[in-house]
């Protein structure tokens, strides 16, 4: 959300649009009891029962569902804080699936300690998760990039955080645990993004990553129907630096309409030719 308060006029209208049945949101910068007086009402009446672990300014995440919402969990027992527990966990069962909203550590630089912060955390996820229930799905900003081919362009982000080899073996150590990447699955060859940084006209140049993940075990994957990124929800006055990830079981009432809606219209940037706004 990259701050609910900051995007409730694009909120409200998408949810009434798409009309998901579990939402899992992170970044939301919000105390619980400031999220409920924000939208508690507004959600109330679209169905949604909401389960939230917030922190003011900073961090937060959130699931809203019309699934049911049972046995709720905030944090992740053992996890590391930074330096005290950070809002970046909450789980609970929505029709019969347990559902994990996560926000994984940025892990600002390399070699930092809130990089080791971040691999700490990541461990603790995969433990909550190894004794998990069969049918499982983990939604979130994974700040990292599962393979090169998630990113504009490799070379741009050498030295950077969510490309590294560390980060990266720690994610497949989650999806070890049995979870399958279901936008990957769907769309094994594409250019999938779900993050554009708002400098430099990343967006509009289609210059971005793909963090936001959804990992699913078995019983779950196999039930997929349709999984892409709501790339429309990115356009527009004041949206998110994030585009929303859908994944239809089931039923895709929308049908299979890819992993971008509309379609890129720029062309993929020569290798080495694009420098990253932080870089410059």
């Amino acid at each position: 959300m990259n701050s609910v308060k900051q995007r409730v006029p694009r909120l409200l209208p998408w949810l009434d649009q798409r009309r998901p049945d579990v939402v899992c949101l992170q970044e939301t910068k919000l105390t619980d009891d400031a999220f409920n007086r924000l939208l508690g009402s507004e959600l109330a009446d679209r169905g949604y029962a909401v389960g939230l672990y917030g922190q003011a300014q900073w961090n937060g995440v959130a699931i809203l569902s019309r699934a049911g919402l049972d046995d709720v969990v905030t944090g992740i027992a053992g996890a590391p804080g930074f330096p005290g527990p950070e809002a970046r966990a909450v789980a609970a069962t929505c029709g019969g699936i347990r559902v994990h909203s996560v926000y994984v550590p940025n892990g600002r630089v390399p070699g930092s300690e809130h990089y080791q912060y971040k691999l700490a955390w990541l461990a603790a996820l995969r433990d909550e998760l190894a004794d998990g229930p069969e049918a499982t799905i983990v939604c979130g900003d994974m700040n990292i990039a599962p393979t090169d081919a998630d990113v504009f362009d490799p070379e741009a982000y050498v030295g950077q955080t969510h490309v590294t080899p560390p980060e990266r073996a720690a994610l497949a150590e989650l999806q070890e645990l049995g979870l399958r990447d279901v936008v990957r699955d769907r769309w094994p060859a594409e250019r999938v993004f779900t993050y554009w940084d708002y400098r430099g006209g990343m967006f509009h140049r289609d210059l971005g990553m793909r963090i936001d993940l959804v990992l699913a075990t078995a019983p779950v994957a196999g039930r997929v129907r349709a999984a892409w990124v709501d790339r429309q929800a990115r356009k527009g006055t004041a949206p998110s630096d994030h585009a929303p990830v859908i994944v239809d079981l089931d039923e895709a009432p929308d049908g299979d309409i890819g992993p971008v809606v509309p379609p890129p219209s720029a062309a993929v940037p020569r290798a080495g030719s694009v420098k990253l706004p932080q870089s410059r």
